[in-house]
């Protein structure tokens, strides 16, 4: 008997999160900051694109038939990414992770056993992300949210290794799904700065946790990168070289391919040549499905698209929903 499909990248939206921070020091520079970032066409195409699709990103009947439709069994839930404000100051940055936390765990518990849910951490506060992994934990939720960076802080920071050992500890998985490119105004027309810098920021995340040698100090991280882990996955070689050649990137104990085995990575690379590219690269086994549900840089057939592309009956099965039962140990 097939496990059943799990969809690990699928998102949920939490206005109460944007009314706690609306008006606050730091808002309306983060507000500006991502129209530079993203220009003024596409913000105005983003806003009608989730006005249209606020039924599918917060009613759980609406998200239920959605996934029936792709033949989807279990969605993980994760909020959207808009919701990290890592701009906010302390007391704030808890007010948000709560209300995440909170947020995300009532909305799976409208449908046990078919949603599951990830909360957030403050990644501008690395002294707090243990607190917001553990509140996360307690509210029954499969582990967290982050994305490629915080404003001056890498996932490479030291002062992050504590949370790294706390979810490696805990069994913790942490999803890795980037918001915002510091590639800033280069990326501001036809949308670049989700097409082109989404992968762009998987990649530089990816390899700050690989090069600073976190997967070697932390085995037992769980950390799944969505969007395929973006260009990383497809363009090893150039990684390894450096690694053989350059005394100063020998941060990490083995070259920095032999790591893709070490993390997992979401199947929504939206071709059929790149998706098996990512399975020859990583192992069917380090690959789980992802849709990015409701976006529109996401897609309503992950599981038709996967069987598009995957011939062997064992790696669908395992990417389709294996791969991900273990990982997020869902046992209901």
């Amino acid at each position: 008997m097939s496990p059943r499909v799990v969809d690990v990248h699928a998102h949920v939206l939490l206005p109460q999160i944007e009314r706690a921070v609306a008006g606050a020091p730091g808002h309306a520079e983060h507000k500006a900051l991502d129209a530079r970032r993203n220009g003024a066409a596409s913000l105005e195409v983003s806003g009608r694109m989730v006005r249209e699709r606020i039924p599918r990103l917060t009613q759980v009947p609406v998200r239920l038939a959605d996934m029936d439709a792709a033949g989807v069994d279990v969605q993980i839930v994760s909020p959207s990414p808009s919701h990290y404000h890592y701009w906010a100051g302390r007391d704030l940055a808890r007010t948000v992770w709560t209300l995440a936390g909170e947020g995300v765990a009532a909305h799976c518990a409208e449908a046990p056993g078919r949603l599951h849910g990830l909360g957030l951490v403050p990644l501008q506060h690395p002294d707090l992300a243990v607190e917001a992994l553990d509140h996360a934990l307690s509210l029954g939720l499969k582990g967290v949210e982050i994305s490629s960076h915080a404003p001056g802080r890498e996932l490479s920071e030291p002062g992050l290794e504590p949370f790294w050992e706390r979810a490696a500890a805990t069994g913790a998985v942490v999803f890795l799904h980037p918001f915002g490119c510091t590639l800033d105004e280069r990326l501001d027309r036809w949308y670049l700065s989700n097409i082109v810098g989404q992968p762009a920021e998987n990649a530089v995340a990816l390899s700050h946790l690989i090069f600073s040698g976190v997967l070697d100090r932390h085995p037992a991280l769980k950390v799944v990168a969505a969007h395929g882990g973006g260009y990383l996955p497809v363009y090893l070689g150039r990684a390894d070289h450096g690694w053989a050649v350059r005394p100063e990137a020998r941060g990490c104990a083995e070259p920095p391919g032999t790591y893709l085995r070490r993390l997992w990575f979401d199947s929504l690379v939206h071709d059929a040549a790149t998706l098996r590219a990512l399975v020859a690269a990583a192992g069917a086994d380090r690959v789980v499905l992802g849709s990015d549900h409701p976006f529109d840089m996401g897609v309503d057939d992950p599981l038709a698209r996967l069987h598009a592309a995957v011939t062997d009956p064992g790696d669908r099965a395992a990417i389709g929903g294996g791969n991900a039962l273990a990982l997020f140990d869902i046992k209901d």
